[in-house]
């Protein structure tokens, strides 16, 4: 068999669900970042407790820890690794939610929502909390994030062409809007108030085809902007992954994503909740309706617009590097 051939025969598209975590099987919130030392790319997400029969009201998406799950094929194949080493427990039934997770001169950096406990509703503070790592499985808090209320969530981060740092989040308060704060050094954050005129949660900034993009989660698909500044932001009509796929746990909508840009091509890390399918929806308060797994689809650029198409079989091969 000559080589060509051979990788041909080789080469298989990704497994749909990606990734399903064994511990409590809510995988949700993706992030992915390469282990320079370690040569694997890692995978850290909220790690939901989908299958404590017990838990009471919404206990099931507190008292959370931060799973990571590791790659050593690219980003193809995913085996749980454990939970991140996070020294900021302020609080009893302390929750960890949404890592941002970056690299910058040696040193990465994690904005993790946290909230002081483990609670049946959402009506309870949330902050935004800088954390450090030498290497990334163990985290030393920094500081809280001087935002614009408390509560807050899910942090992206991305560096300015003028090498500062911005940070965008879901400004509870306020409708659920996107807000972005400014910072020089990453440690010292100046918030500057509303990002777009969208409500949504989990932003994702990324720069590809020569333009910038932001998707965000709004609970019907994911909805996309454009910008060419990084300030003024032009809504796409069409959301992502609104639609429901044909492979296996991937027929309800797309949810909070990571995106990695890795040479010409976009990968977009979601989650589905396959339990509340349209067609099927599972009782709402069942293990099936809670469970959560992460999925992959490779993004498409057709007439200045993003695409996706989540039946179409996604091949994935991540080579080292920064993520932009």
């Amino acid at each position: 068999m000559n080589a060509c051939v051979q990788k041909s025969v080789l080469r298989q598209p990704v497994a749909k669900p990606l990734y399903a975590d064994p511990v409590f099987d809510g995988a949700a919130d993706p992030v992915v970042i390469y282990h320079k030392k370690e040569k694997k790319w890692l995978m850290f997400y909220t790690n939901r407790r989908a299958t404590d029969e017990k838990a009471e009201g919404l206990t099931w998406v507190h008292g959370t820890r931060i799973g990571i799950a590791e790659s050593k094929d690219g980003g193809a194949t995913w085996d749980y690794r454990d939970t991140a080493s996070i020294n900021y427990r302020p609080d009893a039934g302390y929750t960890h939610w949404a890592p941002e997770v970056i690299e910058h001169e040696g040193v990465y950096h994690m904005y993790l929502t946290y909230v002081p406990g483990t609670f049946t509703d959402w009506n309870h503070p949330r902050h935004i909390v800088h954390l450090t790592s030498k290497n990334l499985f163990n985290w030393d808090y920094q500081s809280t994030l001087p935002l614009v209320t408390n509560k807050v969530i899910d942090a992206n981060v991305y560096r300015l062409p003028d090498g500062t740092w911005r940070l965008w989040y879901n400004n509870e308060r306020d409708g659920k809007s996107i807000y972005y704060a400014d910072s020089k050094d990453l440690y010292h954050w100046q918030d500057k108030g509303k990002a777009v005129q969208a409500r949504g949660e989990g932003p994702k900034v990324f720069r590809w085809k020569d333009q910038y993009w932001m998707i965000i989660d709004a609970w019907k698909g994911l909805q996309v902007f454009s910008s060419n500044d990084l300030l003024t932001w032009k809504l796409q009509e069409e959301r992502l992954l609104e639609e429901p796929g044909k492979g296996t746990d991937d027929q309800a909508i797309g949810g909070h994503p990571d995106v990695v840009v890795n040479g010409d091509k976009a990968y977009l890390f979601y989650f589905t909740h396959p339990g509340r399918a349209k067609a099927n929806p599972a009782p709402a308060t069942s293990v099936a309706a809670k469970r959560s797994v992460i999925q992959l689809v490779e993004l498409e650029y057709q007439n200045g617009k993003l695409t996706c198409d989540r039946d179409k079989p996604t091949y994935i091969n991540l080579k080292p590097g920064k993520k932009p």
